[in-house]
């Protein structure tokens, strides 16, 4: 069980700080009878809590629970009955909460969504964080499969007007906000995370540094920052530090060759590249080695045609080439050079709403998302495969919404309010499977 420190301010409203995302429903009878249809499939079940002190009434035993309540499907045993469940697409989910308290219970823990990762047919969701012309953040759910945006839970206050706050993904599930600087507060420590399995905030140990406007990755699950500025100073910052979730807490690695402000990471076999503004303002590259604790100073052509976004996927890199995201270009580590070029040949235009905000990988491709908040997926596996055999309609797949009128009304808007001031434009943009 994660430990965390109190509640405070205006967090308290909007962040659950009960760490234990481990809940079975103690009432099912048969739930380890579920384990048969997922081999090696662990059970995380909530250790009995104490009696409290104040005397209070008797409470039916478990066996008398599970004996008196009613399956979770009419006719069917309860691993069943999971099994079933477990199918049922993920748009549904927060109507299946709704159905009955075991129910809610059962979709309440990591068991039910192991399972569903386990067997395969978890989903990934895309989940954007905007800002609006007012600085004020906000963000959204994009399920693919159905083409739909899903409301999410307010993003906690502190982090709802803070400019500079790192965003990353740990256990494929839970989404963080750190750090940042917030304009009462200046740089803060605060970490917080949102789970795509409760569909709620929860409060996670503060970073040992305050820092804005700083690198952040993840590598083997754990969260690495390094660099930016820190409050009142306004200096790069040289420090870094790792946040392992199974341990639950943050620890000091080794500083950097030299302060740094980034504005563009990776991680690419095994290695963290930073690419980002000195003390002097001048350019600087640099590369952690995590097994060995070591920075290094980098010059090589990978960090000199690199751009921003970027993406590793499938053991390579590949980064956009033109302002829309309409054409990707790929690292050749043989030649040291970025060579390879994937184009949809249908370019957008250069207004700011059509402009690419973020490369992630989402069930095995690589998705652009522009600040318009339009959708492209590019199958760069068959690209690699196929060769030229591949056309542009097979490579590049447009999943925005349904239906081409919406795209194109979307995009004539976005081309509108790009000349002259945008709504809104993507901070952070990341992927969460539940």
């Amino acid at each position: 069980m994660m430990a965390h420190e109190p509640k405070s301010g205006t967090l308290l409203a909007q962040v659950d700080t009960t760490a234990c995302l481990c809940r079975v429903d103690a009432g099912l009878k048969s739930v380890a009878g579920a384990k048969k249809y997922v081999p090696g499939t662990r059970l995380c079940l909530q250790p009995d809590i104490k009696p409290s002190i104040h005397p209070t009434r008797q409470k039916p035993s478990r066996g008398d629970r599970s004996r008196s309540q009613s399956p979770l499907l009419p006719g069917l045993p309860d691993d069943l009955a999971i099994a079933c469940l477990i199918r049922v697409p993920r748009v549904e989910h927060r109507n299946l909460r709704l159905v009955s308290k075991r129910w809610y219970r059962l979709l309440a823990g990591n068991f039910f969504y192991s399972l569903r990762k386990s067997l395969g047919i978890a989903e990934e969701w895309v989940y954007v964080i905007k800002r609006d012309r007012d600085g004020k953040i906000s963000w959204h759910a994009f399920d693919p499969a159905y083409q739909l945006w899903q409301p999410l839970p307010p993003v906690p206050k502190e982090f709802s007007e803070a400019l500079g706050f790192g965003c990353a993904v740990l256990s494929g599930c839970h989404l963080y906000l750190f750090g940042g600087r917030h304009p009462l507060k200046g740089s803060m420590r605060r970490v917080v995370f949102y789970s795509a399995r409760t569909n709620k905030w929860h409060r996670a140990p503060d970073m040992l540094r305050r820092r804005h406007f700083f690198g952040a990755c993840v590598i083997n699950n754990c969260l690495y920052v390094a660099g930016g500025e820190n409050e009142g100073i306004h200096r790069s910052l040289r420090s870094a530090e790792v946040y392992d979730p199974n341990k639950n807490r943050w620890s000091i690695i080794s500083d950097m060759s030299t302060a740094m402000v980034p504005f563009i990471g990776v991680v690419y076999e095994g290695k963290w590249f930073l690419k980002g503004l000195g003390s002097h303002r001048q350019v600087l590259s640099e590369v952690y080695h995590p097994e060995s604790n070591s920075w290094y100073p980098i010059y090589d052509g990978m960090v000199a045609g690199w751009r921003n976004p970027s993406a590793s996927l499938n053991g390579k890199l590949y980064a956009l080439d033109c302002k829309d995201g309409c054409k990707l270009k790929v690292y050749d580590e043989a030649s040291d050079s970025w060579s390879k070029h994937i184009d949809s040949r249908v370019h957008l235009g250069n207004s700011k709403g059509l402009e690419a905000a973020a490369l992630v990988p989402l069930n095995g491709k690589l998705s652009i998302v522009r600040n318009n908040m339009s959708i492209s997926l590019v199958d760069v596996s068959r690209s690699e495969h196929a060769g030229s055999a591949a056309t542009t309609d097979d490579l590049w797949e447009t999943i925005t919404g349904k239906g081409q009128f919406k795209t194109m009304m979307s995009n004539i808007w976005s081309s509108i309010a790009g000349r002259k001031r945008l709504k809104s434009h993507i901070v952070h943009c990341q992927v969460l499977q539940a």
